[in-house]
């Protein structure tokens, strides 16, 4: 098994490590404000007649062919809908028109995926899976010309792919993948061996994109597999809490033979493919929650204004009015945070990785929330299932199918956690490259003190100006009345940069195991991010004239306060908190010295050692177990509990 150290060092190998292109969230983490980097951006709606067609063609697809709660109380997708979505040219959204897609640019693909998840998420979660971290994606990326031409045209006109990195006993962790592919003798073709878990698009896959590690030299790579290869199996259909016909499930191989053109990158990209590949495949979900949130306000406002208590609408008491306020300012913030990340993402010279990040985590919390408080809104009716409105003469708005939906998003490519550990390492990286024997575990007392005349001589000019800045009027004067929002951001970003140098100092190595001080240092720069994202988009809006430029900069406005309470808070927290307190309270709970707590409850049917995840070859070890075994005939019920 690999322990912490060597879980690290591949971690650290696989990441990223030159910043080739400009970041905004790298810069705030460092103390600069770079509002220019927001402003170059025009924020304008997509102008080709030809992506406007395509978006009214699906729309109307989506409303005349998808019956979403027939999906979800089937389970399944409807073989006219996958059809219908190919034939419509939705499954090559993302590949070039050389290939035979469409060739969507990502702000196109963002208002694509809004559509989407405003009207159905499983068929939001089917198209995105296959084109965004699928085959497209990475072959678009990472291929060779002649990979290109033999799978972006299938993938193009319909080939269903799936992304496949997971495994039953490693998630996040690189240094547990078990899945190997060794090259065979002759050289020609790597020998494919174990198995994948939560394989989105898996069951119905034509092609699927492996991580698997090269025994011989203990590195990860990505290869093109094909579904129908002899030795690629289904081995079982996953279900979940919410979308209900997601195609995800666990796929094993034994000895597949890989021919070695189906080999991306080279030996030991396998990771730094998949993690590139999910910087942008990220973007889906910003989208398409976006599109959610929309649709949480048109309800909220249909509702509010239709339900009627003491005498007037329910929008008028202050206890709602206060919710549809906040679903309100929260959708134009993530509408904001989408349409800024994914113009970002066509920038050449901008590397979004921890945007994208920022992007993911943000609005797929606040989605979260919003559901919740869609469904409070609608009260018995938001909790009611759509077919049971229908059923009894009412709309069937299907909120609680929402709420179900929305709660993956969290975990989806890189759970919020994951998503604040790979923020946090990004966001310490100048820090490290500079003051990294003073926080290394590793380094010996020898190490650090010659390292010490280089940390002085930066931080003896990189401290002090993070003190030392005009913030105030007139700075960001063009902006008017949300001027002081983006003021208070540029503060707010040098004080980010002093206290995440504070921790640097104060837990030196000890800083990698304070995550709950990392969590909030990542949560100010995302608000942080999040706030100049709004800002930015209703400047532009009010300015441009496409709105109503008043309401535009009272909503910005609204936020904006919201999100700087916030901002206060978390910074109050770094430093007064219950974090000791917490963390030695779940450690109790692990050594059971809170078992008296479980009194009155028949306990679960299951060990510590029940629920530690099993390796695919234990799985079937004990299907093969149960399978020998006799049945044993069950006696009869007797005659007076038998239900004719």
């Amino acid at each position: 098994m690999a322990d912490a150290k060597e879980a690290r060092r591949v971690a650290e190998e696989s990441r990223e490590k030159d910043w080739v292109g400009q970041s905004f969230m790298r810069d705030a983490f460092l103390g600069n404000f770079r509002i220019d980097l927001l402003e170059r951006l025009t924020l304008d709606e997509p102008n080709r007649p030809e992506f406007w067609e395509f978006h009214r063609k699906l729309g109307d697809f989506l409303r005349d062919k998808v019956d979403s709660a027939e999906i979800d109380a089937s389970g399944e997708y409807p073989p006219e809908v996958v059809r219908g979505l190919a034939e419509l040219g939705a499954f090559g959204m993302k590949i070039p028109k050389e290939y035979g897609g469409l060739g969507l640019t990502h702000p196109e693909y963002v208002r694509v995926l809004e559509l989407l998840g405003s009207y159905d998420a499983n068929v939001a979660a089917l198209l995105s899976a296959h084109q965004a971290i699928g085959v497209p994606q990475p072959v678009k990326l990472f291929g060779t010309k002649e990979q290109k031409n033999r799978f972006l045209p299938r993938c193009a006109r319909g080939a269903i792919s799936a992304f496949a990195l997971t495994e039953l006993s490693a998630g996040s962790d690189p240094a547990r993948l078990g899945t190997t592919a060794a090259l065979s003798e002759d050289g020609e073709h790597y020998v494919l061996n174990g198995a994948k878990l939560w394989c989105t698009n898996g069951t119905l896959a034509e092609l699927i994109v492996v991580m698997a590690r090269n025994p011989a030299t203990k590195r990860i790579n990505c290869f093109v597999v094909e579904m129908d290869w002899p030795g690629v199996r289904v081995e079982h259909r996953c279900h979940f809490m919410g979308l209900r016909a997601l195609a995800n499930g666990v796929i094993s191989f034994d000895n597949v033979k890989v021919p070695k053109e189906n080999l991306l990158g080279k030996d030991g990209d396998g990771l730094k493919i998949a993690l590139v590949t999910l910087n942008t495949g990220r973007l889906s979900l910003p989208a398409g929650t976006s599109g959610s949130a929309k649709r949480f306000v048109e309800v909220v406002r249909k509702w509010s204004n239709a339900r009627v208590q003491w005498g007037v609408p329910v929008g008028k008491h202050e206890a709602i009015a206060h919710k549809n306020a906040y679903i309100l300012s929260s959708a134009f913030a993530m509408e904001s945070i989408a349409y800024v990340v994914g113009e970002l993402a066509d920038h050449g010279d901008a590397d979004i990785r921890l945007e994208a990040a920022a992007a993911k985590e943000w609005n797929t919390v606040r989605n979260w929330k919003l559901a919740d408080e869609t469904l409070q809104v609608r009260g018995g009716r938001g909790y009611e299932t759509e077919r049971s409105l229908t059923a009894r003469g009412e709309p069937g708005i299907g909120i609680e199918r929402a709420l179900r939906d929305n709660r993956v998003n969290l975990i989806f490519e890189g759970s919020s956690e994951i998503m604040h550990l790979f923020i946090a390492r990004e966001a310490v990286d100048k820090h490290l490259h500079v003051a990294g024997k003073l926080i290394d575990p590793k380094a010996s007392m020898g190490q650090r003190l010659r390292a010490l005349p280089k940390i002085l001589a930066f931080y003896a000019w990189w401290y002090p100006t993070r003190w030392l800045r005009w913030s105030l009027w007139p700075s960001f004067w063009r902006y008017g009345k949300l001027a002081k929002h983006l003021r208070y951001a540029s503060r707010a970003s040098a004080r980010l940069a002093r206290n995440t140098f504070h921790g640097i100092v104060r837990f030196g190595p000890r800083l990698e195991r304070r995550q709950a001080f990392l969590f909030r240092i990542v949560d100010i720069g995302i608000e942080i991010f999040a706030l100049a994202a709004t800002v930015r988009h209703a400047d532009k809006l009010h300015k441009d004239g496409s709105q109503d430029g008043a309401s535009v900069v009272e909503l910005a406005d609204f936020f904006a306060r919201q999100t700087r309470r916030k901002i206060d808070r978390l910074f109050h927290e770094l430093w007064s908190n219950d974090d000791a307190r917490a963390t030695r309270v779940g450690q109790e709970l692990l050594a059971g010295t809170h078992t008296w707590l479980e009194r009155g409850l028949t306990p679960l049917p299951y060990t510590v050692e029940d629920l530690r995840p099993k390796t695919m070859d234990e799985i079937l070890h004990d299907r093969e177990q149960k399978k020998s075994k006799p049945v044993e005939e069950k006696p009869a019920a007797p005659e007076e509990l038998r239900i004719a």
